[in-house]
C-alpha cells in the first residue's frame, strides 16, 4: 500500500472514531475496563504464584536409608534424585546434625542435653536427605521414584498440604483465564458494533468507492485502523494506571504491613511490566485488529 493511501486510512480511521464518538468511547471503555482487570489478575497471579513457590520452598521430602547403608551408598543416592528436573534443592542432615536440631528444638537446655548422652546419639540411624521441588504437584510422583531407590528405608513427605497448594494454584489458574476470556470477548462485542456503525454511515461512499475500482484492502483500511487505535489507546491506559497503583500499593505494604510483605516477596514494578506490557498492548491491538477484521469481512461485501 502507497504511503498516501496509509495516510488515507489513518485519516478516515481518526474521522471514523470522531463520527462515532459514543460507541468508541464504549468499545474503549469496556477495553480499559477488560485490561484492567487483566494486568490485576495477572500481577496478583505473579506475586500469587511468588508466595506459592515460597511455601513450596518450605514443604520438604524426608529420605532416610538403610541401616548401615556406605557413605558412598548415600551419595549414589543423592546422584540419582539430584538427576530429576522436579528437585530443587537437596540438603544431607547427618546423624550428628539431626540430633542437634532435634534438641535445639526440645530441649529448653539442649546443651546439657547432648551432654547426657554423650557420645550415646539417641538419633543414629536418622540421617537423611532433605528435598524441596519446585513444583507440589510432583510430589507423588517424586515420592514413589524415592521410594524405589535400592538403600531407601523411608520417605517422610507432606501430601495433604502439596495437594492443597496444587488445587488452589489450578482453581486461581481457571478462575482468572474464564474472567478474562470473558471481559475479552465483550470487548470484541462492542468493537464490532462501533465499525458496523461506521460502515452503515458510510454504506454509500464505499459503493462508490467499490465502482471506481478502490480495493479490497484500501476500503477496509479505516475500518481495521480505527479497531487498532482503539485498542491500542485502550491497552496504554489501563498500564499505566497500573503501574502507578502497583507502585503504591506495594510500598505501603511494605511500610505498614510487615507480615504480608514476609509472605510475598513482590516484584519490583520494572521487573513485572516488563513482561505486562508486551503482553497487554498485544491483546489491545490484537481485539481491535480482529475485531475490525470479522466486521468488515462481514458487513463490507468486498
Amino acid at each position: 500500500m502507497k504511503i498516501s493511501s496509509v495516510g488515507y486510512g489513518v485519516k478516515q480511521g481518526v474521522k471514523n472514531i470522531r463520527r462515532n464518538l459514543l460507541f468508541s468511547l464504549a468499545s474503549l471503555g469496556t477495553i480499559v475496563a477488560c485490561l484492567f482487570v487483566f494486568g490485576l489478575f495477572y500481577i496478583v497471579l505473579v506475586n500469587f504464584r511468588g508466595a506459592i513457590h515460597k511455601i513450596e520452598s518450605t514443604i520438604s521430602i524426608s529420605v532416610f536409608f538403610d541401616e548401615g547403608i556406605s557413605e558412598e551408598g548415600i551419595v549414589l543416592i543423592g546422584e540419582q534424585i539430584k538427576t530429576r528436573k522436579e528437585v530443587n534443592t537437596i540438603d544431607y542432615i547427618s546423624a550428628e546434625q539431626a540430633w542437634k536440631d532435634f534438641s535445639d528444638q526440645t530441649y529448653d537446655d539442649p546443651e546439657a542435653a547432648r551432654e547426657a548422652f554423650g557420645d550415646d546419639n539417641p538419633l543414629a540411624n536418622s540421617a537423611s536427605y532433605k528435598i524441596t521441588l519446585n513444583d507440589a504437584s510432583a510430589q507423588a510422583d517424586f515420592v514413589q521414584f524415592l521410594e524405589s531407590i535400592e538403600g531407601v528405608r523411608k520417605v517422610s513427605n507432606s501430601a495433604v498440604t502439596a495437594d492443597s497448594i496444587s488445587a488452589i494454584n489450578a482453581f486461581v489458574g481457571y478462575a482468572s483465564f474464564g474472567i478474562i476470556l470473558i471481559l475479552l470477548l465483550v470487548s470484541m462485542f462492542l468493537i464490532n458494533n462501533t465499525i458496523t456503525i461506521g460502515i452503515t454511515v458510510r454504506r454509500e461512499e464505499i459503493k462508490i468507492m467499490k465502482l471506481i475500482g478502490a480495493t479490497n484492502g484500501f476500503i477496509r483500511a479505516p475500518f481495521i485502523i480505527e479497531g487498532v487505535l482503539i485498542g491500542l489507546v485502550g491497552s496504554m491506559i489501563p498500564l499505566i494506571l497500573l503501574y502507578y497503583l502497583y507502585d503504591i500499593v506495594i510500598n505501603y505494604i511494605a511500610g505498614k504491613f510487615s507480615i504480608i510483605n514476609n509472605l510475598f516477596d513482590f516484584l519490583e514494578p520494572m521487573d513485572m511490566f516488563k513482561v505486562l506490557i508486551p503482553i497487554t498492548l498485544a491483546i489491545g491491538v490484537g481485539i481491535g485488529f480482529f475485531g475490525s477484521m470479522i466486521t468488515t469481512r462481514k458487513h463490507l461485501k468486498v
